[in-house]
């Protein structure tokens, strides 16, 4: 036989890569349109899953409508205002839903986001005078988290449950000695002589202390007055209420702070008179958590197989 040539081995092996890259590619391409072929079925299925979850609240059978406060209340966060907002405007709007219960477990966050949440709440309680709001406190509910429920009409917790914390905190780091100690040189700078004010890295000023205690102040007033207006003449008249201490549902029930012993089965059931509940906290549909494990999915897979080949 004979042997080929130099140029010969080389047009072979060349064809060969040639082959081999074809057939890797191939191979990509039809992964890529399975993956596209069971994304449209998963698509149909979310679509049916949907409908499936949503046609409860479509029935002519009375319910008690549910919104669920839980964690930190954030405008990034699942208690952020707007997501709170956009369920409870549902859930009052919905013509089957007898009465309302928002159940909370939060241990508060933003005296912006609570504001919002709890003026909405107001609004709402006004526009449907004939559909009733309860606040129910699983674990805990301070703060901020109690600053939305005093909008209720009625507040229900557990004896266990842990309530209150009326009060505003702001906390930070000084580091001014350790950095002498380090040999550390701060170097800021700034326009506007209290633009800097809170740095960590920068003595606490008398002045700087003196405006954070009034602004801190001013905003436990809001927190105060507006747990007057929601609780009115409920409150019990006890120094220790509006320091930040915290108390159980059984004792804030005696305070004022809470009215009664229950969950939101016996509130909907005995209260509302409406066993029946239908969760209206928004939520991401299948279709969300779906399209987004499939991005991820997809991105991970091209960064895979196409990182070592020629990028244009």
């Amino acid at each position: 036989m004979n042997e080929h040539t130099p140029l010969e081995k080389e047009l072979l092996k060349d064809i060969a890569n040639a082959v081999v890259v074809e057939q890797r590619r191939a191979r990509r391409w039809g992964i890529f349109f399975k993956l596209l072929t069971f994304f449209y079925l998963f698509l149909l299925l979310g679509l049916y899953v949907d409908n499936v979850e949503t046609s409860t609240e479509d029935s002519d059978e009375s319910y008690t409508a549910l919104v669920k406060l839980d964690g930190i209340i954030a405008d990034d966060t699942e208690a952020s205002a707007d997501n709170m907002i956009k369920g409870l405007r549902n859930a009052f709007e919905a013509e089957n839903a007898k009465g309302v219960i928002l159940r909370i477990n939060s241990p508060g966050g933003s005296p912006v986001q609570s504001a919002y949440i709890n003026d909405e709440i107001h609004r709402l309680r006004k526009q449907y005078p004939d559909k009733p709001l309860y606040a129910v406190v699983t674990d805990l509910c301070a703060s901020g988290g109690y600053y939305i429920a005093a909008a209720a009409d009625e507040i229900y917790v557990n004896r266990s449950s842990i309530i209150g914390s009326i009060g505003v905190l702001m906390s930070g780091f000084g580091f001014v000695e350790a950095m002498d100690k380090l040999g550390i040189e701060r170097r800021l700078l700034t326009a506007g002589k209290n633009k800097a004010m809170l740095d960590p890295f920068s003595p606490f000023k008398p002045e700087e202390s003196q405006h954070i205690h009034s602004l801190l102040t001013e905003l436990h007033q809001h927190f105060m007055d507006t747990v007057k207006k929601g609780r009115k003449k409920r409150l019990a008249d006890d120094p220790d209420l509006f320091t930040g201490m915290i108390w159980t549902g059984e004792t804030a029930i005696k305070l004022g702070l809470a009215d009664k012993l229950g969950n939101s089965s016996d509130v909907a059931r005995d209260v509302i008179k409406a066993e029946k509940i239908v969760d209206f906290t928004p939520k991401d549909t299948y279709l969300d958590r779906l399209a987004e494990r499939f991005g991820t999915s997809m991105a991970q897979y091209f960064s895979q197989q196409f990182k070592s080949q020629p990028q244009f």
